[in-house]
């Protein structure tokens, strides 16, 4: 498939604007919905299945193409199949090839008006805006990108799905949780579920996020800075190996983020106002900032500017040598805390 990554980062979609313009036009004749934010995007999608079919999905009226190649001739007659049993019908297209698809452009010239089309593209794919097909779906239909959702929409909805499960939740406890298991609703609706099972008291608490949830590599590199400065190699060690064997997370990609961790905690050594600093290191919550300050404050400025020349000196290494990369890592980590650390 032809599709490139977006550099530029765009404001946060208001999701419930648009339900509520879908809930008060109807659906359009022809949809591309796409974004790093797939639960909202699906849940777009279920409101658009809703008003298509009021009365329950049906497989006269629902049609699916889960392929990268279409058949335009296959589409057009979905197309022009009147609906039976209801008054409108859809057209799903999941994972289209854009680069083969120019030829459907000219069948969706004239979707009728109990039509909808919606186009999919694949998970973390942003459409090619020079081929023909996407700059078709941008001129003719409606697009729609789902953003990540800002901390504030994002703490929001938190606390209304742990009120499902009769929880409140405290502000720190839910920027932790954000912080620790990433910003992805669809990732964390079972991170959701397992601390709100966990949880003894009717609110949850950072030490409840702290003790079940799963940890996205950034939080972990944190936790791993942390215990060096805690002089905890052992729990160090083994934080590195649990980031080893997630199979799709590289050693390149580890020293990357611990490269950046330490450049955080330099930063920490001369910014001291915690607004600058937070910006600075592209960190969204007050919390986080205190606690680089105080995991910064056990280093010396010398032994912060050792750790990132041995990060540095690694990651040469792993570009302009064969070598072994989760033996490089370890003794990366080993040479930081003999070397970058006092005992």
């Amino acid at each position: 498939m032809s599709f490139t990554r977006k550099k530029k980062k765009e404001p946060a979609l208001d999701y419930a604007a648009e339900v509520k313009k879908l809930k008060a036009e109807g659906p359009a004749r022809l949809y591309l919905l796409w974004g790093e934010e797939e639960y909202l995007r699906d849940s777009f999608l279920g409101e658009i299945r809703d008003i298509c079919f009021p009365d329950g999905d049906n497989d006269f009226q629902h049609r699916v193409f889960d392929t990268p190649e279409i058949n335009p001739e296959d589409l057009r007659n979905a197309i022009d199949t009147l609906p039976f049993f209801s008054e409108r019908s859809l057209i799903e297209l999941r994972g289209p090839d854009f680069r083969k698809g120019g030829d459907l452009s000219d069948v969706l010239k004239d979707i009728p008006d109990y039509c909808t089309v919606v186009f999919l593209p694949g998970q973390g794919e942003e459409p090619n805006g020079t081929l023909k097909l996407t700059r078709f779906l941008r001129s003719s239909g409606s697009e729609i990108r789902f953003t990540a959702q800002d901390q504030t929409r994002l703490t929001r909805w938190i606390a209304r799905r742990f009120a499902y499960y009769g929880k409140g939740i405290e502000i720190e406890a839910a920027q932790r949780l954000l912080f620790l298991s990433g910003d992805r609703m669809k990732g964390l609706i079972p991170e959701i579920e397992k601390i709100a099972a966990y949880a003894k008291g009717e609110r949850v608490t950072v030490q409840d996020v702290n003790a079940v949830a799963n940890r996205i590599p950034e939080a972990s590199v944190f936790a791993m800075t942390d215990a060096i400065a805690g002089r905890q190699f052992n729990t160090a060690a083994g934080i590195l190996a649990e980031l080893l064997g997630q199979k799709d997370f590289s050693a390149p990609a580890i020293l990357s983020l611990l490269s950046n961790q330490f450049r955080r905690l330099y930063y920490a050594k001369f910014v001291r106002d915690s607004a600058t600093l937070g910006k600075l290191c592209g960190l969204k919550y007050d919390s986080l900032v205190r606690q680089l300050m105080r995991t910064a404050s056990s280093f010396r400025e010398e032994q912060l500017a050792h750790a990132l020349r041995i990060c540095a000196d690694a990651d040469y290494r792993f570009k302009s040598e064969t070598v072994n990369e989760a033996a490089l890592l370890k003794e990366t980590l080993m040479r930081i805390t003999l070397e970058a650390v006092d005992e």
